[in-house]
């Protein structure tokens, strides 16, 4: 049922937004998300037809270069997320809207599951007026059908820097699918989300 509301607001933003999303069509563009801890999301995002691209890095924060533990501390300001590139003409930033928020629970202050602490808070950090447009205005669509049973706290801010992460960091998922973070939280993820966007992956 949920996801049957979100597919709808989904078809009415493409249908109704405010302005159409009409970047050069011809260049990759850059999508940064922030849904809890960054090796969930980079997992889920790589898997995207049209998704060249997800790294996995830090923004949001006041401290220039900074390291995981110091992220972790909560104090740097950072949130983990992905930068992700795209090609818009086979996947739209709409689409990745879609991904973004039925992948994680954007009700939850600055947690997600287990993880807690405001470097795993929701953001989308926008790249662009129509990226924030866009999602703003499925945000307050998703609000009003009350897709959720709590309002959706998502955070919306201009993006101003990334910096990626450590090395080991990145391809997480794929280069640590046995270690159990992976097997009890990444994979039943990865799973559900397989079946549910079956017609978007690679």
């Amino acid at each position: 049922m949920k996801y049957q509301k979100l597919l709808l607001v989904f078809i009415l933003v493409l249908l109704f937004n405010i302005k159409s999303y009409s970047q050069n069509r011809k260049n990759m563009e850059i999508a940064t998300f922030g849904s809890g801890c960054f090796w969930c999301t980079e997992a889920v995002f790589q898997q995207l037809k049209g998704v060249e691209s997800a790294i996995s890095g830090y923004s949001g924060g006041e401290v220039e270069n900074p390291t995981y533990d110091a992220v972790c501390t909560g104090e740097t300001g950072h949130a983990e997320v992905i930068q992700v590139k795209f090609n818009p003409e086979l996947i739209s930033y709409t689409e990745l809207l879609e991904v973004f928020w039925q992948t994680h629970d954007p009700t939850t202050l600055n947690r997600q599951g287990n993880d807690v602490g405001t470097q795993y808070r929701s953001v989308i950090f926008y790249h662009s007026n129509d990226q924030k447009e866009l999602a703003e205005t499925f945000k307050q669509n998703m609000d009003n059908a009350r897709i959720y049973d709590n309002p959706i706290i998502t955070e919306i801010s201009e993006f101003e820097a990334f910096y990626k992460a450590e090395g080991y960091h990145q391809e997480y998922y794929n280069n640590n699918k046995t270690q159990s973070y992976c097997n009890f939280v990444i994979t039943p993820k990865l799973d559900k989300f397989k079946k549910i966007f079956k017609d978007k992956l690679n």
